[in-house]
C-alpha cells in the first residue's frame, strides 16, 4: 500500500510538470489554433536565459522576473514577426514552421551554451518532505503550488478582465472581433507571449530536477502534448488535469508493468495520444467546435 501511495504521489508530481507545459500549448492553440511544437524549446531558451542571469550574479527572483519579461516579449515578437504569416496556411505548413523554430532554437542554444548539463537552483529547498512513510521533494510541492497558481491567474485573466475577454473574442471569431474594434493581431501576439511566460515558468521549475541542457524539455513536451490531448486543447484546466493523468499512468506503468520500466516510458505518452484521438478526439474536457458550412 505504501508503494502505491508513493507511486501515485510521484505521478502527480510529474503530471504537474507536464500539465504546466500543456497549459502553455493550450494557450497558443486557443489564441491562434496553431499546434506549437517549439513550445518546449521556447521554455528551454528562457531557462537558459535565467541561468545566465543568475550565473552573472543576479538574485534568483530578479533573474526569473527579467526572464519572464523577455519571454513575454519574445513570444509576442515571434508571433508578429513569423507566425502571423502562416496563420491562414494549411495545418501542415504551420506544423513545419514550428518544427523549424524548434530546430533553430535548439541549435542556437547548443552553440551558445553547449550540451553539457548545467545546474540551476530552484526557488525552494531541494530537501525531502516525509509524511506517514511517503517521501516527496519540496521542489515537487513548489511545482504543484506554482501550477495551481498559474491556472488561477489565467482563469481570472480570461474571465474577469477586459484583456482576457478580448483575447477570447479574437480566438473564437476573429472577424467579429475586428468589427468590434479589437486588434486581433495584437491579441494573437499577447496569447503567444503568455504561453511563452507559462513555458518559462515550467522550464525554471523543471531544470533543478533534470539538469539544464538543450534537449531537456523534449520528453516533457511529448508528455505535455499527451496531457493536452487527454484534457482537451480547448480547456486550460483540462490540460493540467490531463497532464496529471498522464503522469499517473506513466508512474503506474513504470512501477507495475515490468517490461515498460523507465526505458519505454515515452511510449506511454504516444500510446495515450493515439487512444484518446481514437476514442474522444476533443479530450475529456474539450468542446466540439461548431462551424457554419
Amino acid at each position: 500500500m505504501q508503494q502505491l501511495v508513493q507511486t501515485l504521489l510521484d505521478g502527480v508530481g510529474s503530471g504537474m510538470i507536464y500539465g504546466s507545459l500543456a497549459l502553455a500549448l493550450v494557450l497558443i492553440h486557443q489564441a491562434t489554433r496553431i499546434p506549437n511544437f517549439a513550445q518546449g524549446e521556447m521554455a528551454m531558451l528562457s531557462t537558459f536565459v535565467a541561468w545566465e542571469l543568475i550565473d552573472r550574479g543576479l538574485p534568483w527572483i530578479a533573474a526569473v522576473a527579467i526572464t519572464l519579461a523577455l519571454s513575454m516579449a519574445g513570444g509576442y515578437g515571434l508571433q508578429r514577426g513569423l507566425i502571423r504569416w502562416v496563420e491562414r496556411s494549411p495545418h501542415l505548413t504551420q506544423v513545419m514552421v514550428t518544427l523549424g523554430v524548434f530546430m533553430v532554437i535548439n541549435g542556437v542554444a547548443g552553440l551558445v551554451w553547449g550540451y553539457l548539463p548545467k545546474t540551476l537552483d530552484g526557488p525552494v529547498s531541494s530537501g525531502s518532505l516525509r509524511i506517514a512513510g511517503v517521501t516527496t521533494s519540496w521542489q515537487v510541492v513548489g511545482m504543484v503550488l506554482v501550477t495551481v497558481g498559474m491556472l488561477l491567474l489565467l482563469y481570472l485573466l480570461f474571465s474577469r478582465s477586459r484583456l482576457g475577454l478580448q483575447l477570447r473574442a479574437a480566438a473564437q471569431n476573429p472577424t467579429s472581433a475586428r468589427l468590434a474594434g479589437i486588434n486581433v493581431g495584437r491579441a494573437y501576439g499577447i496569447g503567444w507571449g503568455l504561453s511563452a511566460v507559462v513555458g518559462a515558468v515550467a522550464g525554471v521549475m523543471v531544470a533543478p530536477q533534470t539538469g539544464l541542457e538543450p534537449n531537456f524539455m523534449f520528453p516533457i513536451l511529448l508528455y505535455a502534448f499527451a496531457g493536452a490531448t487527454v484534457g482537451g486543447f480547448s480547456s486550460p484546466g483540462g490540460a493540467v488535469v490531463g497532464g496529471v493523468l498522464v503522469g499517473l499512468v506513466e508512474a503506474l506503468t513504470a512501477t507495475y508493468v515490468g517490461f515498460i520500466g523507465t526505458e519505454l516510458s515515452l511510449t506511454v505518452a504516444l500510446v495515450t495520444i493515439v487512444i484518446v484521438l481514437l476514442v474522444r478526439p476533443d479530450g475529456l474536457f474539450g468542446k466540439k467546435e461548431v462551424a457554419r458550412v
